[in-house]
């Protein structure tokens, strides 16, 4: 419906079978996410890797990896957290 100044659209609600076909999509859009955090965690790896060749110590770099890992790992639950809470709404609207 248009009045001159709205756009007014109807939207009919979502069905089951819809519903789930959002949840595949959330649950890929996730695994998409994990997988690029995994992959910057890998990036940032060699790159300290370089820095222990160069003139870091072993120590500094382990604990470079070590915070880097729970940097990823905190990310992940995040996005595995929001997913989880996104599929809720989904399926219970």
């Amino acid at each position: 419906n248009n009045d001159g100044k709205l756009i007014r659209l109807v939207i009919p609600p979502l069905t089951g079978e819809r519903r789930q076909q959002l949840v595949k999509i959330l649950k890929k859009m996730v695994e998409e996410g994990k997988v690029a955090a995994r992959n910057v965690r890998r990036d940032y790896n060699d790159k300290i890797k370089n820095l222990e060749k160069e003139s870091f110590s072993k120590d500094d770099c382990k604990k470079g990896q070590d915070k880097l890992q729970e940097k990823t790992d905190k990310i992940i639950a995040e996005m595995e957290k929001i997913g989880t809470v996104k599929e809720k709404n989904i399926l219970d609207d």
